[in-house]
């Protein structure tokens, strides 16, 4: 029998489809004269190496705050290495309940003790290292120094009711080492009356200078009135330290110039409206360690952008890094975001996981948006797994988002969202990878320019029609050069025939297990979304020869192999209910799918349920 595709010109504007049928025929189908096999022979295996679990809606994120196995290279040309550092005095600072803070090693009077309220000032030329240790419901540790220093934490409890725990005024680098063993914890007041007029208090643990984290004890930081952690330069830990940070009217760590995770186990929790996880004005950058950050608060008017802003996981100004390690971002609030970036993000390795649960808001004086990772600039990944899920609604509530172009060059890169669940405004460039982009509402992948495919294995879900699995702005082109590519939505997306690589278009059920064949070998097999999708299909793989015949079968199991999501390569197809003969093209021209409404086919172009 013959299988009719309805074609379709999609045009958007201004996020609404306009569709006009045409006479144009994607690809040519005719009945099958495969003979059935209960098996077909294996073929190439496509997908390897890959490093999902496969899941991108069902992941969680928790606050974990469990050592991992670290180990600490000490490097000899880095002064953020407490051990290049020798120190002249150690001064041992001991806070208590029930009387006056203590003071040994001090013999040049360098600390003044009032109560519990501890002021270190060295004018000297001597490096010092001070160790607090005791507890003080009503104290704080104050320093000013004009050289660098460190402060270890020895199983101290500090709280100001009045202001920052510890407010360093020294603008050298500071060590804050928290001793192997101990538990130390850090809490503000919930107004800095302590503050002085001429000097900045901008957090629980407050730095002018750089604050550099050794240590393998754990901290915990309780903030109430502003930052958690905040250094106007920027804030740093190495391996093995363990920090727990509870911002309830701040952001959690926050590093003006920059905030890098060398290493360690990092935990932020923040309340307060609009408020960041981490925040810099420089770049945030992740090499190891396990960094876990949950978001919470609502969105408020910026009056100086005119617009609404919210809360962030992560915040940079200018960069966002991530070469290794582990971070996880989880965010609840109206227009919540996962990775905020005015410029460029960069994953090379390591896993990252986003969740946001938020919605948008919008009315006469601005809206905002859930976003997972969202850049003003490129966003390139290089390696490493990202996954993203947002459970929220709303337009523009987008799984990632660039302002600029999305390269995707290695490594697993899966979403989920309401809107677009990858949408460019410029070029979007998948050359490696594995990308599974699934959206519920709209197009699996987004750009607003010329999408290229040229290697990896993508899988694009979009919605019911007019969306599409892959789409590239009206003016602009798609092209096919490489890669195993499914996509699968309401609408096909033109193919430039200046592809270097076959695709193939049909029309088929939701939920359907479908077979490719290339005469007895199987090339792949993979089903259809059971809900919220289109009937449209379009596959293409390296296995395609432009103007060939390859055979579809329905029905089919499909056993062996190696899977990504519900595509498999490499594997066994069992005998189907139905099969079809389909001629690959590296042209493929817009087209409506053929399906008999949402749920299925039984329409022109389709067979009904159980079939094509």
């Amino acid at each position: 029998m013959l299988v009719l595709l309805i074609v379709a010109s999609c045009t958007k504007e201004e996020d609404s489809w306009t569709n006009t049928q045409t006479n144009t025929s994607t690809s040519t189908t005719t009945e099958s004269n495969d003979d059935n096999s209960t098996t077909t022979n294996t073929g190439d295996d496509v997908i390897n190496g890959v490093s999902s679990d496969g899941d991108v809606t069902s992941f969680s994120i928790a606050f974990n705050k469990n050592a991992i196995s670290e180990s600490l290279t000490v490097d000899g040309s880095d002064d953020d290495f407490i051990e290049n550092t020798s120190f002249d005095k150690t001064i041992t600072i001991t806070f208590s309940t029930s009387g006056n803070a203590s003071v040994s090693g001090d013999d040049a009077g360098i600390v003044s003790i009032s109560g519990n309220d501890v002021v270190a000032t060295n004018n000297s030329e001597q490096v010092i290292k001070y160790v607090l240790t005791g507890e003080t419901t009503d104290g704080y540790f104050k320093l000013y120094s004009t050289k660098k220093q460190a402060i270890v934490l020895n199983g101290v409890k500090i709280t100001n009711p009045d202001g920052a725990a510890i407010n360093n005024q020294s603008k050298k680098r500071t060590f804050v080492v928290l001793n192997d063993g101990t538990k130390n914890y850090l809490t503000d007041g919930t107004s800095y009356a302590d503050a002085a007029d001429d000097e900045d208090m901008k957090g629980c643990l407050f730095s002018e200078g750089q604050l550099i984290f050794s240590g393998s004890g754990y901290l915990e930081v309780d903030a109430n009135c502003k930052a958690g952690i905040r250094s106007d330069d920027y804030v740093r830990t190495l391996p093995k330290t363990n920090i727990y940070v509870d911002a309830s009217s701040g952001n959690g760590i926050r590093g003006n110039e920059a905030v890098i995770v060398t290493g360690g186990v990092i935990n932020v929790n923040v309340s307060g409206t609009a408020d960041k996880g981490i925040s810099t004005d420089g770049e945030a950058r992740f090499d190891g360690g396990r960094t876990t950050i949950i978001t919470s608060g609502g969105y408020e008017y910026d009056s100086d952008d005119s617009d609404y802003t919210a809360c962030s996981g992560v915040k940079a100004d200018s960069l966002i890094t991530i070469n290794d390690g582990e971070l996880n971002i989880k965010s609840t609030g109206t227009g919540g975001k996962g990775l905020n970036c005015d410029k460029q993000i960069n994953i090379n390795n390591g896993v990252v996981r986003i969740i946001t649960t938020g919605t948008r808001q919008k009315d006469s004086k601005g809206s905002v948006s859930p976003k997972g990772i969202k850049a003003d600039g490129n966003i390139t990944f290089s390696g490493g797994q990202t996954q993203v899920r947002l459970e929220g609604t709303g337009d523009g509530t987008e799984a990632i988002e660039s302002k600029s172009e999305i390269k995707v060059k290695a490594g697993t890169v899966e979403c989920y969202s309401y809107d677009d669940a990858i949408n460019s405004a410029g070029e979007l460039t998948i050359d490696g990878g594995y990308v599974y982009a699934r959206s519920y509402n709209n197009d699996g992948i987004d750009s607003n320019k010329n999408l290229y495919i040229n290697s990896g294995v993508v899988i694009a879900e979009g919605s019911r029609e007019p969306e599409c699995g892959i789409d590239a702005a009206e003016q602009y082109k798609a092209y096919i050069n490489g890669g195993t590519v499914i996509a699968v939505g309401g609408g096909f997306q033109a193919i430039d025939a200046s592809s270097k690589q076959a695709s193939i278009a049909v029309s088929v059920s939701l939920d359907t297990t479908i077979g490719v064949l290339n005469g007895s070998t199987a090339i792949l097999g993979y089903t259809t979304p059971k809900d919220n999708s289109g009937t449209s299909l379009m596959i293409s793989s390296p296995s395609f020869q432009n103007g060939s015949a390859y055979t579809l079968r329905t029905g089919c199991s499909i056993e062996d192999g190696t899977s990504f999501y519900n595509l498999t390569t490499g594997c066994t197809i069992g005998s189907g209910s139905q099969s079809v003969d389909v001629t690959a093209s590296t042209s493929i021209s817009s087209s409506m799918g053929g399906g008999g409404g949402p749920g299925g086919g039984g329409g022109p172009g389709g067979f009904g349920p159980g079939g094509w």
